[in-house]
């Protein structure tokens, strides 16, 4: 990977209709990188990827790539691909004259082409579809060949939006497989679109988490799982219990009532924060003094897992666990230093992370149901 930015882009800001949707955004790309942004709808993700695609032009700030400004250049002048979620193949073209079309445009010779075709056609899997009509491929053959497509051109980066959208989860999860296997393959930049964290944590060397417009957290998928630098991302990203602190000195942190010894320092004393702990990092012990004590309400199996919702003095918290537990028990929470993250306050403090929304959601929504079934 390359130490200087292939794509860097510096103070973007756009706005639509009066709305602000990129705030001072400020991202580097390196070259050879497997880069996701992700986000909630509406968190600027897909408009950050169509300005470095040149199909958005910012109304502040500027675009470099390898140095030079191109905040002014047309889409088709960037050594950029973009592969949209509805593949835009061309209906009347079969495979091999899909993928040789950009090609064509750039007045390749007939025997250059048909190289290059089988190669991207081997590389994606589908050697032998030369003749196959698109109408005749399935949404993951047809997704393949977009790709194929797009490498044929020899793009610096590839910008993929969503593109996994429209394919059920088995196909998902290979497609998820096949494109880091492509990426590292070529070596191209690949910029991924989604709200599916899975999906950017599996597949991404670089994950930027986005939210109204700005970035909230860039880091490694383990950095953004393990080191969440807020409410927001704790939350997004995987599930969280997440609640009001204070550090007292370094070492030691205070919640649920109890002091607990943790690994943060760096705080002010008595410093009000927010406190992480993971489901599956709380071990269930037997009540007692030593832990905090609640109440099991809920449990939900989940094939290699319970999900244990657990009551303790009206925070409810959320434990996965391989051992079932009975609703109504009475179960200790053991919580080891080295499990208990701390992050500062933010304007997402207090938004997450107690699950007492998860049975009342329930509860509602059944309800909800009853009385449309007896409306009906």
């Amino acid at each position: 990977m390359g130490e200087n930015p292939i794509i860097s882009l510096q103070n973007i800001g756009v706005s639509f209709d009066g709305e602000a949707v990129l705030n001072h955004l400020n991202l580097n790309i390196r070259d050879g990188e497997f880069v996701t942004l992700l986000g909630p709808s509406g968190c600027g993700k897909t408009t950050t990827l169509r300005i470095i695609g040149g199909f958005v032009r910012p109304d502040e700030g500027d675009v470099f790539f390898n140095g030079q400004r191109i905040t002014d250049l047309p889409p088709h002048k960037r050594e950029v691909n973009t592969i949209f979620q509805k593949y835009a193949l061309f209906p009347h073209l079969n495979v091999y004259e899909n993928v040789a079309f950009g090609m064509r445009i750039h007045k390749k010779s007939e025997k250059e082409i048909r190289k290059t075709v089988h190669e991207m056609l081997e590389m994606v899997s589908l050697s032998g579809f030369e003749r196959r009509s698109v109408h005749r491929l399935s949404g993951g053959q047809q997704q393949r060949v977009a790709i194929a497509r797009a490498l044929a051109n020899d793009p610096k980066v590839l910008l993929l939006d969503e593109p996994l959208g429209a394919l059920d989860l088995k196909l998902r999860k290979d497609m998820q497989v096949e494109l880091k296997r492509i990426q590292q393959t070529t070596g191209i930049t690949f910029i991924f679109v989604t709200h599916d964290q899975e999906e950017a944590l599996s597949m991404s060397d670089t994950v930027v988490v986005m939210d109204k417009g700005f970035i909230q957290q860039i880091g490694t998928p383990q950095d953004i799982y393990n080191e969440p630098q807020n409410a927001f991302v704790a939350d997004f990203i995987g599930e969280s219990n997440i609640l009001d602190g204070v550090m007292h000195e370094d070492y030691l942190c205070e919640f649920a009532g109890r002091r607990f010894p943790c690994v943060d320092k760096g705080f002010a004393p008595h410093e009000s924060v927010d406190v992480v702990i993971r489901p599956e990092d709380i071990d269930v012990m037997p009540p007692s003094e030593e832990y905090l004590t609640g109440t099991v309400t809920n449990v939900t199996f989940k094939g290699v897992h319970y999900e244990i919702i657990v009551d303790v003095k009206g925070f409810k918290w959320m434990i996965q666990s391989t051992d079932y537990q009975e609703e109504g028990a009475l179960i200790g929470l053991r919580i080891q230093p080295d499990e208990i993250h701390i992050m500062k306050k933010s304007e997402y403090s207090g938004m997450f992370g107690d699950y007492s929304t998860f049975s009342d959601e329930m509860e509602e929504d059944l309800a909800l149901s009853e009385e449309v079934e007896r409306e009906e």
